[in-house]
């Protein structure tokens, strides 16, 4: 069992930045993929960012160049940065765990954290 929380959200102009952060705590990490999924209202969530198992780190194109993440596994603490925050952000940014070597179908949720960026 993994138990995820997500912190760090907020209201920020477009253009701005903000971090957000994923706290996992109980079993061990190393048979997941670790990534960050969003639902923005009125749609179905999407994945945006995935550190995978296997190979890589991946980004959604809609983020690519503006997002990043790291982590700080010492910590068990995962990070999503994001720059040149839009209004089509704006969205509630949930981190996930998924087992295996990609992010498609993610095993824990965290409970998400609302972004909004205002124009």
């Amino acid at each position: 069992e993994v138990h995820l929380v997500e912190s760090g959200g907020g209201l920020v102009q477009a253009g701005g930045s903000l971090r957000l952060s994923c706290a996992a705590s109980g079993s061990t990490f190393d048979d997941y993929s670790i990534g960050w999924w969003r639902e923005a209202p009125g749609k179905e969530r999407e994945g945006v960012s995935c550190i995978s198992l296997s190979d890589g780190t991946y980004y959604a194109d809609s983020v690519k160049g503006r997002f990043t993440v790291s982590s700080d596994v010492a910590k068990n603490m995962w990070y999503l940065h994001m720059n040149s925050l839009k209004p089509e952000d704006t969205a509630v940014y949930y981190c996930i765990f998924a087992k295996g070597v990609d992010c498609i179908d993610p095993t824990y949720w965290g409970q998400g954290t609302q972004v909004t960026v205002s124009s």
